[in-house]
């Protein structure tokens, strides 16, 4: 079978050091909880801050991939906020948003947010989410070519395309305040 996807541990990578860039030592994920994607699981998750050293506080939050995961998240992270986070995607992140918009935090300032996908929505003023895009359009041409390829000649074997994501800095993220 051939796959084409995106460069995922590389997209993590990203998210992570734009938030320590800007000077944030306690992060947060919000993981997808039994998604089959990305860092899903916490292990992952772990290992991306690892390589930064023991200086910073990192806690991982069971969410989801949907608003709703996103909000029951942002409740547990009110309890212990911590100064950034990352959501497992863009849907979730803008359910984790709201609640904490709601309970009066301010993002960013309070918290900065990083969501996954560059979901058309993100691009909306009231959202305005920093996120990792992945490249949809070349994805999508390669799995074009691929199939091309199986149909005009025999198959010899799956074959991988990775695609490298990229970070879309917007309006979630910013130096702790």
């Amino acid at each position: 079978m051939d796959v084409v996807r995106a460069d995922e541990v590389l997209g993590s990578h990203q998210d992570v050091d734009h938030l320590l860039a800007l000077g944030h030592r306690r992060i947060a994920h919000v993981d997808g909880a039994g998604c089959t994607s990305r860092w899903s699981d916490g292990v992952a998750t772990w290992k991306r801050w690892h390589r930064h050293g023991p200086a910073y506080h990192v806690r991982i939050i069971p969410g989801g991939s949907g608003e709703e995961e996103g909000a029951r998240a942002a409740a547990g992270l009110l309890e212990d906020p911590p100064a950034a986070v990352t959501v497992f995607d863009d849907l979730a992140a803008t359910g984790l948003l709201d609640v904490v918009r709601g309970h009066g935090r301010r993002v960013p300032g309070d918290l900065s947010v990083v969501g996954y996908d560059d979901s058309w929505f993100s691009r909306l003023g009231h959202i305005d989410l920093t996120t990792i895009a992945q490249d949809v359009t070349a994805m999508a041409g390669h799995a074009i070519t691929r199939a091309v390829d199986r149909v005009e000649a025999a198959p010899t074997g799956g074959r991988e395309t990775v695609a490298a994501p990229r970070l879309v800095v917007r309006g979630t993220t910013a130096v702790p305040g």
